[in-house]
């Protein structure tokens, strides 16, 4: 993983984490997301999440540790 500090623009009303991960090529594959999720602690606006069907808006920041995502 290597995405550092990335801004994305959405041009959905919203995208799943499923999806971002796969987009940011976080993950290869759906079926990684799973795997990726129960092994990593991912925070959406400082708080654990692992549904990777949890609905991100824009303003939204998704962090990695020491990478993040901000939803635009």
């Amino acid at each position: 993983m290597n995405i550092k500090n990335q801004t994305i623009t959405l041009k959905t009303p919203y995208i799943t984490l499923g999806q971002l991960l796969k987009l940011t090529r976080v993950v290869g594959s759906g079926g990684e997301v799973k795997a990726f999720l129960a092994s990593n602690s991912v925070k959406i606006n400082g708080i654990v999440d692992i549904r990777r069907g949890r609905k991100l808006y824009k303003g939204d920041v998704i962090d990695f540790g020491s990478e993040k995502i901000m939803l635009n």
